[in-house]
């Protein structure tokens, strides 16, 4: 547990010591969106193409899937619940749907969950993140912003955009025909892929310290927060490890998938909360308390499910 905390946090950390220094006079809020950049761009894809190209793809990618759809869904419908029984107004409901449903399944969950188990972990997180949460949150995300935010109607066509420009996506949609088309991975190409592949998890952690807001604390916003948080680390990962044991998974790959059920809420949370006028320092706290607790509580999951 203690080395699990350790790989996670050293990176992280150090993104947030970067927001304290700033080397150079560079501003961590810029250099996190340099980096974010050149990972979803550039090597993500290239991470992308160099494990999927080479994955076995069959009944139990379409399981892995349905299992992350299903925590998302679960997490709306849990938020939406609440909000039966708690006056909450619409802007801060769309930033706790948000929280509630999307977990951090590629930023953290990736470094996370290869520290933890492997490299064939890479696969499993690369399948729930693009065949799941990527979809789901470019078009679910889209709508919940629509419905609870101020944005106008006539950004709907910016979703449909948004999955056809989308780098990972496409790369993945690439690498699953040539996959399937039974072309190998020509060597020199693998090796360049991997040379780029390895820089995408320690930037990841770097960035998400970068982008840990902490002017957002606001003791108002504490206990709907917290609620999320509770939500977000302990119930959705609870109804993941009985929704995976269903599905037929077990063993590691049950408690790799129970984590990455059990991340912290993602950070791109905050830039819907920005276009579609949600609450986006609600949305930035709910973050942040999320990142700290799941710290211990991934290590806890872990323990637990091993």
């Amino acid at each position: 547990m203690a080395s699990l905390l350790a790989q996670m946090g050293l990176p992280i950390l150090c993104g947030i010591a970067w927001g304290i220094i700033k080397p150079g006079g560079l501003d961590a809020e810029l250099a996190r969106r340099v980096l974010t950049t050149v990972v979803f761009n550039l090597l993500l894809p290239a991470l992308i193409l160099a494990v999927l190209w080479r994955s076995n793809i069959g009944l139990e990618a379409l399981k892995i899937s349905l299992f992350g759809i299903s925590m998302i869904v679960l997490g709306m419908a849990i938020m939406w619940l609440v909000s039966r029984f708690w006056r909450i107004q619409p802007p801060v409901l769309g930033a706790a749907l948000l929280a509630t449903a999307f977990p951090n399944v590629t930023y953290l969950g990736l470094p996370v969950l290869e520290q933890a188990f492997g490299p064939w972990t890479r696969s499993l997180v690369i399948q729930i993140d693009l065949f799941a949460s990527m979809p789901m949150v470019l078009i679910m995300g889209a709508a919940i912003g629509l419905h609870y935010g101020g944005e106008a109607a006539q950004q709907r066509h910016a979703i449909l955009r948004s999955l056809l420009t989308n780098p990972p996506l496409l790369a993945a949609i690439l690498a699953v025909l040539l996959n399937l088309n039974g072309i190998a991975l020509p060597p020199w190409l693998g090796a360049m892929l991997e040379k780029l592949s390895a820089a995408v998890i320690p930037l990841m952690l770097i960035a998400l310290g970068m982008g840990l807001n902490w002017h957002s604390l606001n003791w108002r916003n504490v206990p709907l927060s917290t609620l999320v948080v509770i939500f977000r680390l302990a119930l959705v990962p609870f109804f993941g490890s009985i929704l995976g044991q269903r599905l037929g998974f077990s063993g590691t790959k049950l408690a790799a998938l129970v984590m990455e059920a059990g991340m912290p809420s993602m950070m791109l949370g905050v830039v819907f909360c920005d276009r579609y006028r949600l609450d986006t320092a609600f949305y930035s706290m709910t973050v942040v308390l999320s990142t700290v607790a799941g710290m211990f509580s991934l290590a806890l999951w872990q323990e637990l499910l091993s």
